[in-house]
C-alpha cells in the first residue's frame, strides 16, 4: 500500500496539485483506492497501456478529471466527487488485456466493447456503499458504461453473452440492473450501444481517459495492440 502511494504522489507532484488539493482528492478516493482489488491492479499483473499499470492509469485519469472538471464548478450544477468516482471505477476490468490467454468467440465480446460493462459490474459488487443512492447510482454507471465514446460497448443481453465476470452479474440488485440496461439502450445497434454519457461528470471525465491514453500508448506495439490484444514490448 506505502509504495502505491508513493506512485499516486508522483503523479500530484506531476500535475503540481497543491497540498489542498491533494487532500482534497484524497478523501474523495482513498475508500476506493484502498480496496484489494484496486491495489491488485496497481501491479504488474495488470499492465494497461504498454508497461504503465492499470492502476497507475486509472490514478492518472482521476487526476486529469480533476483538472478538467474545476472550470465546471461554478457554471454548472457539477458533482466533482461523482466524477472523480467514475474515474476510479470506470476500467476495473476482470482479466488483464493485453497478451491474455482469456479469449472470445463473439466479436462484440472482446475486450474494447464488453469492458465498461464489466468495470461496472466489479464495481457495483466491490463498492457497494457508492451504488445505494439512486440519483448518483445513475451517474455513476452511466459515467463508467460510456466512458470510450465515441468506441461502442457491449449491451447487456442473453444473446452470446461472454463477460469474465459473469457470476458477479447475478448478484446486483435488480435496481442496479436496470439502471444498466437502461444506460445502454440509448443509441443501440444490434449488441452495441454508441451513446456518450447523458451526465457532464461522465463526458468529462471520458475526455480526460483519451487525454492520458493518447499520452500513454508509447510506440508501435502499444498501439497495434488496441486491435490486436498483443502487445510485443511486454
Amino acid at each position: 500500500m506505502e509504495e502505491n502511494i508513493n506512485k499516486l504522489n508522483i503523479l500530484f507532484d506531476k500535475y503540481e496539485l497543491t497540498k489542498e488539493e491533494r487532500d482534497f482528492i484524497l478523501k474523495i478516493i482513498y475508500p476506493i483506492f484502498k480496496h484489494r482489488e484496486f491495489q491488485r491492479r496497481m501491479t504488474k499483473e495488470f499492465l494497461h497501456h504498454s508497461d504503465i499499470t492499470l492502476g497507475e492509469h486509472i490514478l492518472e485519469d482521476m487526476i486529469v478529471t480533476y483538472i478538467l472538471s474545476k472550470k465546471y464548478l461554478k457554471k454548472y450544477n457539477y458533482n466533482l466527487d461523482l466524477s472523480l468516482k467514475i474515474a476510479m471505477l470506470h476500467d476495473l476490468y476482470t482479466t488483464p488485456w493485453q497478451n491474455s490467454s482469456y479469449k472470445t468467440k463473439y466479436f462484440f465480446n472482446k475486450h474494447g466493447f464488453r469492458h465498461p460493462l464489466e468495470a461496472a459490474i466489479n464495481a457495483i459488487n466491490w463498492y457497494p456503499e457508492l451504488f445505494k443512492n439512486n440519483i448518483d447510482s445513475k451517474i455513476l454507471i452511466d459515467g463508467i458504461i460510456h466512458h470510450m465514446f465515441p468506441f461502442p460497448v457491449r449491451i447487456l443481453d442473453n444473446k452470446r453473452m461472454e463477460l469474465a465476470n459473469i457470476d458477479l452479474l447475478n448478484k446486483i440488485p435488480n435496481e442496479l440492473k436496470d439502471i444498466l440496461v437502461t444506460s445502454l439502450r440509448r443509441k443501440r445497434l444490434g449488441a452495441i450501444s454508441f451513446s456518450r454519457s447523458l451526465y457532464k461528470e461522465g463526458r468529462i471525465m471520458s475526455k480526460a481517459d483519451k487525454r492520458v491514453s493518447l499520452k500513454q500508448i508509447k510506440n508501435f506495439e502499444s498501439l497495434k495492440a488496441l486491435f490486436t490484444g498483443k502487445n510485443k514490448s511486454i
